[in-house]
């Protein structure tokens, strides 16, 4: 009827329409209220399905890191509350992600942390969950999922991303949502590619400086050790240990520091610890012989790389150290000794021809300098030497950049992998996949040309980064798309042509980087020690004792694992400029006090002492006189000089004549010098009394006149008195004459001589 009335054109009266329209506010209200409800709702699904982090959730292991057909996957974890509220109705699902194409589609999907819907993949669901009734706010719970590879749904060979989520409901959000998620890659490879990538893989041994410069003062010359640190890390269990017993059981190139070598082989003997201003005997032989006799097990296929002795930071001699004279000559030892002291304790020849900056990263002034010493093959990393065209694949490693020289470019992705904590489960599994997967992806891209992949991990990797390292190793054991190759055959493999090979400019070098480099002082500080060094040797009669230990501690002043601590650097060049100068000091003048010259001429004496072990010569000793007309020395001249050469632990009294002409004092100077006339320690001064007559002797000359007077008297009293009683004796004789006197020599004083010291003619 109202219908019927409208179209009649009969309207309402206004008090009805006012009565329609409230009735439809009363009714509408709860309609608008469940709309505006229903975006509100989604809203908070939204922000749960951000990965705001309600639950965290870990994947701990999956096995087989890269299945194939057959076999059944198993996915461990935990799963932990970091709500506010418990969760309800909790379950765990695996996400089968769609396969990715290429390396740049992996980093964007690692990059991924929250669950998006409509982006991520369905559930597995069915049998394969774990349900879970209850989670409470800060509780975690222990998962396993396994599923047979067969139901995965993988298609074609490649990458799959593979989410583990849990999904619940709150008290807050009474519905089903996706609380939590974590995703890890899949590498799907069924059978082994016609084109596998030849794979390197760097294995790194190398340690802080334990060795200092000081020794024993026994004919072996037992080492001295900062301390006893390097025993933890060769001890089972330890970073070395670790390194050695993981890397036997990998297709991998050894790149040791020969340093590490010298001193755990120091270590196998008898060797001192210091402790306080003391030493004490090291305890450690068993465990420095039994890692030494695994090591050189491990290392007998020959695959081995020596670095300059003690490792010396590139990057720093290029950009501080370079204009320092003398600084690259360490460089040149460092290469030298390098082959030698491998060769010697493992009985294996190394390649010596590769140089390692820090981190791959290569400046013109870096490579020159790492080829200064005879290597003609560069280890760089790809974020250094970038790609600038569009080069659709990851090229071979090696590179020609000029001039006979050779950079082998380590893949960056593959050699980071690794960094970061792997201690935790979690990180440890999402880094070991994601290494397989770009391994994986690398071969798989669009090119006909097998290539050679190097990886070059970080210098000093943890025991858990080792063990990550050695896991994703091993997920590559059956080769189905890689297979090892050495780095000696990487760095002489076939360039790619179309691969960058222009070195970045110095001004491009990581600013990180150069802001650790060892200091343009620190190079001066080893300059210094050289020089007193030098000067030193030249006077030893055993001058090995001495420049090979303080060699060795220059080369470690500059190695590259003082990086990021500056004072542990700055004190151990200290510590070896002190000792040095400690040992120098124990060839030295002994003092001498004031000298009383009595007479024209006369010797002065010089005594020189030497408290070391072993003998010196090539010692000048030069004896001056500030003012030769008062006094001369030997033929007349104002300076004298003699050779001086001492046993070990003997002094040497070295006598000069001199020649007075006036009385009065003369500054005299003694100084030794070494046989090209540089001075050799302090010099000496100390006075020469000049007097013709000293006033000791006047004092025994007037003592002795009158001694000479007392007896005159007395012989002339007694003849008196003699006289006087032969007048008037008895029996008339002559008077009777006395004796002489006995002379007047009784032994000389014991007693100590007056201050200042009397040369007599």
């Amino acid at each position: 009827m109202a219908e019927a009335a409208d179209i009649q054109g009969i309207g309402p009266s206004p008090a009805r329409r006012w009565l329609r329209r409230t009735a439809a506010l009363i009714i509408g209200a709860p309609l608008v209220a469940a709309l505006l409800a229903v975006p509100a709702a989604q809203a908070g699904t939204g922000r749960a399905h951000t990965g705001s982090g309600t639950v965290d959730v870990s994947l701990n292991t999956l096995s087989p890191s890269a299945p194939v057909k057959g076999d059944t996957l198993t996915v461990s974890g935990t799963v932990t509350n970091r709500g506010r509220d418990t969760i309800k109705a909790a379950t765990v699902d695996l996400r089968v992600g769609p396969r990715l194409l290429g390396r740049t589609e992996i980093d964007t999907a690692a990059r991924r942390t929250g669950y998006a819907l409509g982006s991520d993949p369905a559930a597995l669901g069915g049998k394969y969950t774990v349900k879970i009734a209850k989670l409470p706010t800060g509780i975690s719970q222990d998962f396993t999922l396994s599923v047979p590879v067969g139901k995965l749904g993988l298609g074609d060979d490649g990458v799959y991303q593979l989410g583990v989520s849990l999904s619940g409901q709150t008290s807050r959000a009474p519905y089903p949502q996706v609380l939590g998620i974590e995703r890890t890659f899949l590498p799907w490879q069924e059978e082994e590619r016609d084109s596998r990538t030849k794979l390197t893989y760097l294995w790194p041994l190398i340690a802080s400086a334990h060795v200092t410069a000081e020794t024993g003062t026994d004919d072996q010359q037992t080492p001295v050790f900062a301390d006893d640190d390097l025993a933890a890390e060769l001890a089972p269990g330890g970073r070395l240990e670790q390194l050695v017993a993981l890397g036997s059981q990998l297709p991998v190139t050894w790149v040791i520091d020969p340093d590490l070598l010298a001193s755990v082989d120091a270590m196998t003997g008898n060797y001192r610890v210091k402790s306080g201003d003391t030493t004490v005997a090291g305890t450690n032989q068993a465990v420095a012989k039994k890692w030494l006799t695994a090591l050189e097990a491990a290392v007998s296929d020959g695959k081995v790389v020596a670095l300059p002795f003690a490792d010396p930071d590139l990057a720093s001699l290029a950009h501080r150290g370079k204009n320092v004279s003398g600084t690259l000559s360490h460089l040149q030892t460092a290469t030298e000794v390098a082959g030698s002291t491998v060769q010697t304790i493992l009985h294996v020849k190394p390649s010596t021809d590769f140089a390692w900056p820090v981190d791959g990263a290569i400046d013109p002034s870096i490579v020159d300098v790492a080829t200064s010493a005879g290597a003609h093959k560069v280890i760089a990393r790809s974020d250094s030497l970038q790609e600038t065209g569009n080069l659709p694949y990851t090229p071979t490693a090696a590179r020609p950049i000029g001039g006979g020289t050779t950079a082998v470019v380590a893949d960056a992705r593959l050699s980071t992998a690794f960094q970061g904590d792997m201690s935790k489960a979690g990180n440890s599994t999402l880094a070991v996949q994601k290494f397989l997967a770009q391994t994986l992806a690398l071969t798989a891209q669009d090119t006909d040309a097998e290539r050679s992949i190097v990886v070059a991990p970080q210098r000093t990797p943890t025991v858990a980064q080792a063990q990550s390292m050695a896991r994703a190793l091993h997920g590559l054991d059956d080769g189905r798309w890689t297979q090892p190759l050495g780095l000696v055959e990487a760095a002489g493999a076939k360039p790619d042509a179309d691969a960058t090979t222009a070195v970045p400019g110095t001004s491009q070098y990581p600013r990180k980087l150069r802001g650790q480099e060892l200091p343009t002082q620190a190079f001066q500080d080893i300059k210094s020690t050289q020089v007193s060094l030098n000067n030193f040797q030249v006077i030893l009669t055993q001058t090995e004792r001495v420049v090979t230990p303080f060699g060795n501690a220059l080369n470690r002043s500059m190695s590259t694992s003082w990086r990021g601590r500056p004072l542990e650097a700055q004190q151990y060049r200290d510590s070896v400029r002190t000792y040095l100068q400690d040992l120098i000091n124990e060839v030295q003048l002994i003092s001498k006090s004031d000298v009383t010259l009595s007479g024209r001429s006369a010797t002065i004496p010089v005594t020189v002492q030497n408290r070391l072990l072993q003998g010196v010569d090539h010692l000048v000793l030069r004896l001056k006189s500030e003012n030769a007309t008062r006094l001369k020395l030997n033929d007349g001249g104002a300076v004298a000089e003699q050779p001086i050469r001492i046993g070990a632990g003997h002094s040497q009294s070295v006598k000069f004549d001199a020649a007075a002409n006036v009385n009065g004092q003369v500054q005299m100077t003694a100084q030794l010098y070494t046989e090209d006339g540089t001075p050799y320690g302090d010099e000496m001064t100390f006075t020469v009394k000049v007097s013709e007559l000293t006033p000791t002797v006047l004092l025994v000359i007037a003592g002795g006149l009158l001694l000479l007077v007392l007896a005159g008297i007395r012989m002339y009293t007694h003849r008196k008195r003699a006289n006087a009683g032969g007048a008037t004796g008895d029996d008339g004789g002559e008077p009777e004459q006395p004796s002489d006197p006995t002379p007047d020599t009784g032994p000389e004083s014991g007693e100590p001589s007056a201050p200042g010291e009397k040369v007599e003619r």
